[in-house]
C-alpha cells in the first residue's frame, strides 16, 4: 500500500508541477500582498469611465496566478488606451499564499460575482467586460449562465481558455491508471481537478451549450499552448463568438500558454479590438509595437 501511495502522490506531484512550470515566479510585490496594483486606474476605485470607453475592465488571472503577475503588462497596456481596469484574486487555498487559482471554480465564479458588482457601484457602470486567461477565460462562464452574470457583462474575452477543459498534454490521460489519483487532485487542489476534461464540473457548464445569449464571446488561442490542450477545444460556439488563432493573424508568434496571456502585444492588440469592435484594427505581426 505505502508504494501505491507513493505513486499517486508522485503522479499528482507532476501534475502539479506540470503547470507550475508554465506560471512565472510571483513578483515580490505579489508576495508582499495583492490588494493593490501599481499604476492610475489600475484597481483605481475613484476611476471613472470615459464616453470612449464606458465599461470598466475586470481582468481574472490564470491557475497559480495572482491579481498582479498575470497582469503586469496587460493591465497598463488597458490603462493607457484609456480603460478603468480592475483585477482580483480567487479561488485562494488556505495556507497558500500568491498562488490562486485552486478552489472549487463554482466557488470562485461567486467571488467574481461580488467583484464585479464591487466595481459596477464604484465607477457607476451598467455593465463590466471581463478578460480572463487560462482559467480565468473559461470559469466567468460559469458566473454567465448560473449566477446572474449575463445581465452584468457585456463582453467575455478568453485569452487561452479552457473552456472545455483541457488533458495536460495528455498527462491527464495517465490517471485511470493510478486508482485515487482523481480523488487526491479533487482534495487536494479542486481548481484543477475541475478543469481535467470530462470533469463533473465542465460537463455542467458545457450542457446545452457553452454560450448564453447577451453576451459578446472572444477566444484568442494559440497553437502552441501546451496547458489548455487540445488547444483547438479553447473554442466556443455560437452566434456572437468571435474564435482567434494567433497564428492567423501572424505565423512569427510562437507564444505557448503562459506568454499568450501575459506578454504578447499581438494578443493584447486583439483583446482591445474586442472590447472596442467599433474602432477595431487589423492584427498583424506588426502589432507587436503597438
Amino acid at each position: 500500500m505505502l508504494p501505491f501511495r507513493r505513486a499517486l502522490r508522485h503522479l499528482a506531484a507532476l501534475l502539479l508541477a506540470t503547470v507550475v512550470a508554465t506560471v512565472p515566479a510571483a513578483t515580490a510585490h505579489a508576495a508582499s500582498g495583492t490588494a493593490a496594483a501599481p499604476g492610475t486606474g489600475w484597481n483605481d476605485y475613484a476611476c471613472k469611465p470615459s464616453a470612449a470607453h464606458p465599461r470598466p475592465v475586470v481582468l481574472i488571472h490564470g491557475t497559480f496566478g495572482n491579481s498582479v503577475d498575470n497582469w503586469l503588462t496587460l493591465a497598463p497596456y488597458l490603462e493607457s488606451r484609456g480603460y478603468c481596469v480592475f483585477s482580483l484574486d480567487y479561488g485562494q487555498l488556505p495556507g497558500v499564499p500568491v498562488f490562486n487559482g485552486l478552489g472549487p471554480i463554482d466557488k470562485s465564479a461567486g467571488q467574481l460575482s461580488a467583484f464585479v458588482d464591487k466595481v459596477l457601484a464604484a465607477t457607476g457602470a451598467a455593465k463590466a467586460d471581463l478578460v480572463g486567461h487560462s482559467q480565468g477565460g473559461m470559469m466567468p462562464r460559469y458566473y454567465l449562465k448560473f449566477l446572474g452574470g449575463a445581465a452584468k457583462v457585456n463582453a467575455l474575452v478568453g485569452v487561452a481558455p479552457d473552456s472545455h477543459g483541457t488533458t495536460l498534454s495528455g498527462l491527464t490521460h495517465l490517471l485511470p491508471y493510478f486508482p485515487g489519483a482523481s480523488d487526491l487532485l479533487s482534495e487536494a487542489t479542486p481548481g484543477l481537478a475541475d478543469q481535467i476534461a470530462g470533469s463533473a464540473f465542465l460537463t455542467r457548464l458545457n450542457a446545452g451549450g457553452d454560450t448564453v445569449p447577451g453576451v459578446h464571446y472572444t477566444v484568442i488561442a494559440t497553437q502552441y499552448d501546451e496547458v489548455a490542450t487540445p488547444w483547438r477545444t479553447q473554442y466556443l460556439t455560437g452566434s456572437d463568438v468571435h474564435n482567434v488563432l494567433l497564428q492567423d493573424l501572424c505565423p512569427l508568434d510562437l507564444s505557448e500558454h503562459v506568454a499568450v496571456g501575459t506578454i504578447d502585444r499581438i494578443a493584447f492588440h486583439e483583446v482591445a479590438n474586442a472590447l472596442d469592435p467599433a474602432h477595431a484594427t487589423a492584427t498583424t505581426c506588426a502589432s507587436v509595437f503597438s
